[in-house]
């Protein structure tokens, strides 16, 4: 008769506890707050769904949201495809595989406030060598008050700061792949693009669902880059779900909306995260 041993549940009660503390604790006092209205002296007031509901119908939630979508679907649109070009072009041997696996690293090695910092510097056209490069070319370009330029600007910079990711989580999957692959492939006479499609694609789906959905996780609750570089400007043009959550908690103090504004982000990050890791793993499994 095997034997139970139910002891090693004794190691799992710190990290419960740690959990507790760090995420359970704080959630429920967001929940608190989001069914609840303050005036003030610490005294509250029961608001029920009021403010999900002012939340939900918000035109200033939808347009936050809409900009969102858009920033999170550029942003996948071209650091998916860039990281896995730059992945299939560093080399497998050499003294050049750990020199490009450092450059490729340093990006993500940069605090996030100082990567906005960096690029506001940058696109300055008075003193910035992006922005006064671009003057001298004759191009008008003014992040601060230029509602496209200030979106070229957040893009290209988060493009710059998190294909890397990208590209090393790809790059490790396509090491993974024998060699007795290729050589197959090379008997076959396969070209380029076929063995792209019938080996590496295939080999390098597990790796890219999680640069995937890291990616969309990450880009869908940016705050700290585009607040440093534009503010949310120039007028709401760059204000993201996460800089228009902080404008309402902390510059107008609206507790209750900010935490029921809180309580929404969070489950859509959470659905579309489930519903992203559903369809690609059952794709997953169609084609294997």
């Amino acid at each position: 008769m095997k034997t139970v041993n139910n002891k090693a549940w004794f190691m799992v009660i710190p990290v419960v506890v740690l959990v507790a503390f760090s995420a359970i604790i704080p959630l429920m006092t967001v929940v608190n707050y989001s069914v609840q209205d303050t005036f003030g002296n610490n005294q509250f007031f029961w608001a029920g769904l009021e403010w999900f509901n002012e939340i939900v119908n918000s035109e200033r939630f939808h347009d936050a949201l809409g900009r969102q979508f858009l920033f999170t679907g550029l942003i996948l649109l071209i650091e998916i495809p860039l990281g896995i070009a730059i992945a299939l072009n560093m080399p497998s041997r050499g003294w050049g595989r750990p020199a490009c696996l450092v450059l490729m690293s340093l990006p993500l090695l940069i605090p996030w406030n100082v990567v906005g910092t960096i690029w506001q510097i940058f696109g300055r056209s008075d003193i910035g060598l992006l922005g006064h490069t671009l003057q001298l070319l004759g191009i008008e370009y003014n992040y601060t008050q230029n509602t496209l330029d200030a979106w070229i600007t957040i893009i290209v910079m988060d493009v710059w700061h998190w294909t890397s990711l990208v590209a090393l989580l790809a790059y490790a999957g396509l090491q993974s792949i024998p060699q007795a692959y290729y050589q197959a492939a090379r008997i076959d006479g396969a070209s380029r693009w076929a063995v792209f499609r019938f080996i590496q694609l295939p080999k390098m789906r597990g790796v890219l669902l999680i640069a995937f959905l890291l990616r969309f996780m990450d880009s869908f609750m940016i705050y700290t880059e585009p607040f440093v570089v534009t503010g949310g400007g120039p007028g709401n043009s760059t204000t993201l779900l996460s800089i228009d959550l902080v404008k309402m908690a902390i510059g107008q103090f609206d507790l209750g909306p900010a935490a029921a504004f809180s309580l929404v982000y969070f489950l859509i990050i959470l659905l579309l995260s489930w519903v992203f890791y559903t369809v690609m793993t059952n794709l997953d499994k169609q084609e294997s």
